[in-house]
Formats: structure tokens, sequence, C-alpha cells
């Protein structure tokens, strides 16, 4: 009930401020998935949560639930509080046992947000992979364009989903995750080499 008022009140007055478009939609699929995306702001789950997958479970770091009133709408909205200073293990089972319910699972694999825009991507972690790995779950890679601000347009790229299925079965040690890490860093890559490349037509 919380998450239908809360979008009801805010939709408009925050499309205004913050317009926001979803791109890529059909990419989306049917049951359980981890979404992928790059992280410049707070902003960044929110206007996607609101514009778009409102039944989705959201992994976000232990700090943001401090706070009682925010962490109580995280916490409606799925929110998975992660120590990201520690190997998390209760973290990692319960978004397992999301993607076992065949639920969507929303995750930023830099675990952290980028504090200049002119960079591109951070260093990826390796639990994504993990729990992506262990579930054989596909990985939809999704691109925010650049920083959400007051009365600029912001743009999310939906990508094609894949999945880490030459990983499956290996033992996972810190090399065997550094592999997959680079693979779903090439994957968020591409897909924003795809999203400019769209841009650049479309100006000729």
């Amino acid at each position: 009930m919380l998450l239908f008022i809360t979008r009801l009140l805010l939709w408009i007055p925050i499309f205004i401020f913050h317009p926001t478009f979803i791109k890529g939609k059909k990419n989306m699929p049917k049951g359980k998935a981890i979404l992928s995306c790059n992280h410049y702001s707070n902003w960044d789950i929110a206007l996607f949560h609101l514009f778009y997958i409102p039944k989705m479970k959201i992994l976000a770091k232990k700090e943001l639930f401090k706070n009682k009133l925010f962490g109580a709408m995280l916490k409606s909205y799925g929110g998975i509080a992660i120590d990201r200073d520690s190997n998390d293990v209760t973290a990692i089972k319960n978004c397992m046992k999301i993607l076992k319910n065949e639920e969507k699972l929303f995750i930023f694999p830099e675990g952290t947000r980028l504090k200049n825009e002119a960079d591109i991507l951070g260093e990826i972690k390796s639990g994504m992979a993990l729990i992506a790995i262990k579930t054989k779950t596909p990985i939809v890679p999704i691109w925010i364009k650049r920083k959400p601000k007051i009365f600029r347009k912001s743009v999310y790229t939906i990508g094609k989903p894949f999945e880490l299925s030459e990983f499956y079965g290996l033992k996972l040690d810190e090399e065997t995750l550094e592999k997959a890490n680079q693979v779903v860093r090439e994957k968020m890559l591409e897909l924003r080499e795809e999203s400019l490349n769209k841009k650049n037509k479309k100006r000729k």
C-alpha cells in the first residue's frame, strides 16, 4: 500500500523535476533476473523504480537504512541491506532466495557511486557474479546516460540479458570470479556504446 501511494503522489512532480525515460523495455525477461546498473546518484534506483519496475528487490548499502523514514521506505520497496566492508553472507543468501522465487533483483555491481560524471565505469565487485552463477540467473545490463540533475532528462537503456553460463559448475575462486566480473564489465560497456551509436544515428 505504501508503495502504491508513494508512486501515485510522486510520479507527476518527480517527472517534472527529473524527466525520466526508459529505453529497451522489450529486453526485460519474464521471471527472475539480476538488473546490473552503473551508478551516479542515490536518485538512480529511485527514478528507475518509480518509472518502470515497482516489483523488484533492491540491494543497498546498510548505511541507507539508518535513517528511519528512508530505511522504512527502502524496506517497503524490497530493500536488502548489505555490509560492503565485510563478506555479508546473510545478504547474499537473501539475494539467492529472491532469485529462487523467480523475482527480480536490482544491483549496482560497482558497489558505490562514481563521484565524477566523466568517469565511465568503476571496478566491478564479485558479489553479483557469484550470485548470478550460483542461481543460474540471467543478468540484464542497464546503462544510465549521465548523473540525474534537476530539469535534465534522465535516460536508462536496458540491454539484452546474458548469462555467465561458462562459469556454471566451476570452482568460484578469486581468479574465476574476476573473469566473470570482466564479462559483466564488457557487456555493460557494449551497452553504453550501443546507446551512443543509436544517438549519433538519430542526429545524422
